[in-house]
């Protein structure tokens, strides 16, 4: 998987208090130096989200590599398997970075732009089509009635997200 995508979302407190933070910080670093000048941008107004790329060499802070159950779905991103009622279910690889995705971020609702750049490498190519078919193949593997799913959600004129109720 190429990219992992986390949303944070940020009071205007908060945020003061992260600039404040790396402001005094004598290790910041460059990556640190990027993200107060991101936050300061945000908090002056003239940008109104921050969206900020990890280099290949630097780790994420939050990095999850749990067992994930939601509901009679079991993700296990060590062994990239997926089990539902104790029967597991073949998925490609990208089909996998995709439910993963959306899984360890449920609640959360992403454009399929999004999800396409969270998963493959390269730009976005405007065909919206292609992760639609790669939903449509999930939903066909893990849900229990692909016609009226209870995981994956598509969100009219938005996306799709993860049910955060299961």
């Amino acid at each position: 998987m190429k990219k992992k995508i986390g949303l944070i979302s940020l009071d205007s407190s908060t945020a003061k208090w992260i600039y404040e933070k790396l402001r005094i910080s004598s290790q910041g670093g460059m990556a640190a130096q990027d993200f107060q000048e991101g936050l300061e941008d945000l908090l002056n107004g003239a940008v109104d989200s921050l969206m900020l790329e990890l280099d290949e060499t630097e780790t994420p802070v939050l990095q999850s590599n749990h067992l994930l159950v939601c509901g009679a779905l079991s993700i296990d991103p060590r062994f990239r398997k997926v089990i539902r009622e104790g029967a597991e279910i073949p998925l490609t690889p990208k089909e996998f970075d995709i439910l993963w995705f959306l899984a360890r971020n449920r609640g959360e609702i992403f454009t399929k732009e999004q999800i396409y750049k969270a998963v493959w490498e390269g730009e976005y190519m405007l065909d919206d089509s292609n992760i639609m078919a790669f939903i449509r193949k999930l939903r066909k593997k893990i849900e229990p009635n692909p016609d009226a799913p209870e995981y994956i959600l598509t969100i009219w004129g938005i996306g799709y997200k993860f049910n955060d109720r299961i």
